[in-house]
């Protein structure tokens, strides 16, 4: 049952990974298409901290830390992007 969530996530990653690569074929400008893969980026960070190291059964302090820190940085990104 693990294991299978775990091939889950890993396909929810490659497909993440081929829509970043398919967003830059796009002609939606340089802004936008960052600004899209740096979101994808955040959602595969955010899956393997949470699926791959374990970050679901920590201490919610961890958990919440992971989930500021992410959104401080993506948010901070976006702005001076």
């Amino acid at each position: 049952m693990k294991n299978h969530l775990y091939f889950k996530v890993l396909i929810s990653l490659l497909a993440l990974t081929i829509l970043a690569a398919l967003v830059v074929i796009l002609d939606i400008g340089l802004k936008a298409a960052s600004s899209i893969i740096l979101v994808l980026f955040m959602l595969k960070f955010l899956a393997v901290a949470f699926y791959f190291m374990e970050l679901k059964k920590a201490h919610v302090f961890w958990k919440s830390a992971v989930l500021i820190f992410a959104s401080i940085f993506l948010g901070l990104v976006l702005l001076i992007g």
